[in-house]
């Protein structure tokens, strides 16, 4: 078998009767688990030259890439093998980074949060606007489906320059 036909199919989970019944344990927030091939891609990106060097720009210092490797290899176990122990790392590895992406909105005291929109969001717009946008392409799709229109613009909209 070739080298990319193995590789097809080694992302792919076996069917087995341990693989039915894997199937049956229900795993809280599996969604957080991305495609396999992104991991990969993650890591090969962390540590290719162009990556290096943008982490030297940023940081100082180059950054440890292999929690992306550690969760590529947990990914395949889960996919091929139904390995639980190995999706629950994934899973608490994309926790962490998320929680690591939204530090800073989470500790930020400079903006109150609100429990609900302002009591006027939905309020008309001012007439000057109104009438700046009454000839964009957005408005008059806009008034085609509020009139029922199925017919098409003549006007066109492409300019040649």
């Amino acid at each position: 078998m070739s080298q990319s036909t193995e590789n097809a199919t080694d992302t792919e989970p076996k069917v087995t009767e341990e693989n039915s019944k894997a199937d049956e344990v229900i795993i809280e927030d599996k969604w957080l688990i991305r495609d396999c091939s992104l991991y990969e891609d993650e890591y090969d990106e962390c540590t290719s030259f162009r990556g290096r060097f943008h982490q030297y720009f940023i940081y100082g210092r180059t950054l440890d890439c292999n929690q992306w490797k550690r969760d590529h290899d947990n990914c395949c176990k889960w996919v091929n093998k139904k390995d639980v122990k190995a999706a629950e790392a994934v899973i608490n590895s994309e926790k962490a980074r998320r929680m690591e992406r939204l530090r800073a909105h989470y500790r930020n005291d400079t903006w109150k949060k609100r429990d609900a929109p302002p009591e006027d969001w939905a309020k008309p717009l001012p007439e000057w606007m109104v009438k700046r946008d009454e000839n964009t392409l957005l408005a008059i799709k806009a008034k085609e489906i509020r009139e029922g229109k199925d017919e098409k613009v003549e006007k066109s909209f492409c300019s040649i320059m």
